[in-house]
């Protein structure tokens, strides 16, 4: 198997398409060949990616992925099939073991990967990363018990809270891996690259969080906004709320309607308050209320604030365009572009634009994300892309799904 640096081309596939600096060839076959000679940087980050020699070093990278049988789970697998340097060695999915993926999800029947086993069964010495889909409160026992040496990226809330307090608050239950905990990275990947480079165990943040945090550290780090009176209202579609059988998502209590739930105590809340308190170097205390749409998937966050004395909203669009400039997955929309969740359906992109809100002195700021891609495994794989040593941009170059 040729090593990661020596692979040179790569086949046009499934409507994905990475940036390449070389140029694009048509076969006789009339399918489209890539030779690819050195990759376009599309963020900040890029120059880093392969410090180390790390890619040099390996072939494919062997990943397992607990709780496949998920919707986070089946993403991770989507993703995957277009990265060229990952591997699915190992699924886990405790209640469909012994099962097909086909079986379970039958949308990846074309797809030649491993049966489904028991978490208990599962043989850790065959992958180098692991991507945990569990649910929260049963994952932390599970990474605990997993070998050290392996990259662990959890999507689960369980090692999003710093303090181990607030997690029994919120959660119910206390914190069964109190020293992981100090260990773990929060994985807002704008945010934290660095840190997460550097990382063995990445806590993937939610999908309200991600949505909320990418439009308003920036602008609360540089003091654009103040941190009274945020009130933050977001839309997600069903598939947020999971694949288990619960009779609240059941098509006829969703359909035709708009549901709100978890009115001001959803557990995202003390994630967001988190991630705006560090940026802000004081408490922040925000009004937020979820909402599920009939739709299966996509979020949109729209967020009320108070500007700085002096700031206008031409403002924070110029300081949200500088910090995003060199990012190829958050993009400021020009001018008075509404974002809208059908144009970031299926990809990792965050759209967010700034308006003048017809009280003087606030703002309202929209941004949306795929809940399931960006907002929890395409985010995954940009971590753990970083955490790997490879350019993180491999595995997520689907365009937009439309319509």
């Amino acid at each position: 198997m040729a090593s990661l640096a020596a692979l040179n081309s790569n086949l046009f596939n499934g409507g994905c398409l990475w940036k390449y600096q070389d140029e694009l060839k048509v076969s006789k076959a009339g399918k489209l060949r890539i030779r690819v000679t050195s990759m376009a940087s599309s963020s900040p980050a890029q120059s880093l990616q392969f410090a180390d020699g790390k890619a040099n070093k390996l072939d494919k990278l062997r990943v397992g992925v607990l709780g496949a049988s998920g919707y986070t789970g089946s993403e991770i697998i989507r993703l995957l099939r277009n990265h060229p340097y990952f591997q699915i060695t190992l699924m886990t999915a405790d209640r469909k073991a012994g099962q097909s993926i086909e079986s379970v999800f039958p949308h990846l029947v074309t797809q030649d990967l491993p049966n489904l086993v028991a978490v208990k069964d599962a043989d850790f010495s065959a992958v180098d990363a692991v991507f945990c889909c569990l649910p929260h409160g049963t994952t932390q026992e599970i990474i605990k018990s997993l070998p050290t040496n392996l990259k662990v990226v959890d999507l689960s809330a369980d090692f999003r809270l710093q303090d181990i307090a607030e997690y029994e608050e919120w959660y119910g239950q206390p914190h069964k891996a109190t020293a992981l905990q100090k260990e773990a990275v929060y994985g807002l990947t704008e945010i934290s690259r660095r840190e997460i480079q550097s990382a063995r165990l990445v806590a993937n943040p939610g999908c309200y969080p991600t949505s909320v945090q990418l439009p308003l550290i920036p602008l609360i780090k540089s003091n654009f906004i103040e941190v009274r009176n945020i009130i933050i209202d977001s839309k997600s579609g069903v598939s947020g709320a999971g694949r288990g059988a619960k009779e609240a998502n059941l098509y006829t209590e969703i359909a035709e309607g708009i549901h709100s739930y978890g009115i001001t105590r959803h557990r995202h809340v003390p994630e967001i308050e988190q991630g705006l308190s560090e940026a802000a170097n004081s408490k922040v205390t925000v009004s937020f209320t979820p909402h599920l749409m009939p739709m299966s998937r996509g979020m949109q966050s729209t967020i009320y604030v108070e500007m700085a004395p002096g700031m206008t909203t031409q403002d924070l669009k110029d300081h949200l365009g500088n910090y995003y400039e060199h990012e190829e997955f958050v993009v400021l929309l020009k001018n008075k572009e509404v974002p809208h969740t059908r144009h970031v359906r299926g990809s990792n992109y965050c759209l967010m634009n700034v308006f003048p809100d017809r009280i003087p002195g606030r703002a309202i700021i929209i941004s949306v994300i795929d809940n399931l891609v960006k907002g929890a495994s395409g985010q995954a794989l940009q971590n753990l892309n970083l955490m790997m040593g490879i350019p993180e941009n491999l595995g997520l170059g689907c365009l937009p799904l439309f319509p």
